[in-house]
């Protein structure tokens, strides 16, 4: 049986719950329809997070990038719902989200939305020569 879209995001244990550590995802097949015209919309997302217990499960991921493909929905809405959508489900340290969104009159969109656990502080960058 085919996969179809879906808003269930699956989660798995981190297997290192001890150590900060950052998982980068691209999505470069996200498209939704503009709200105003219905034309389709086409984006990258970019997800960066801090996990602490639980990580997000990719297939799964996939499934619910999938599902905005037919619903209207503003570039800074979407990118906001996918945010909130994924903080609910791992509870993360951190996560940011960015929506690369393609031309569209001749104007590029980027929109970015973060989350930060109350408390947690991120550790200093290390440069190395």
């Amino acid at each position: 049986m085919p996969s179809q879209p879906s808003k269930q995001l699956e989660t798995f244990d981190n297997p290192h719950p001890e150590r900060d550590f950052t998982i980068r995802i691209k999505v470069p097949e996200f498209t939704c329809l503009c709200p105003k015209t219905g034309q389709p919309d086409f984006a990258t997302f970019h997800i960066e997070y801090v996990p602490d217990l639980r990580c997000v499960e990719l297939k799964s991921l996939k499934l619910y990038m999938w599902s905005f493909r037919d619903e209207g929905a503003f570039h800074e809405a979407v990118t906001n719902q996918v945010l909130d959508d994924l903080v609910a489900a791992t509870r993360p340290r951190f996560m940011r989200v960015r929506g690369e969104f393609n031309v569209r009159g001749g104007i590029y969109t980027d929109v970015i939305a973060e989350y930060h656990r109350p408390g947690w502080q991120a550790r200093p960058l290390v440069r190395l020569p």
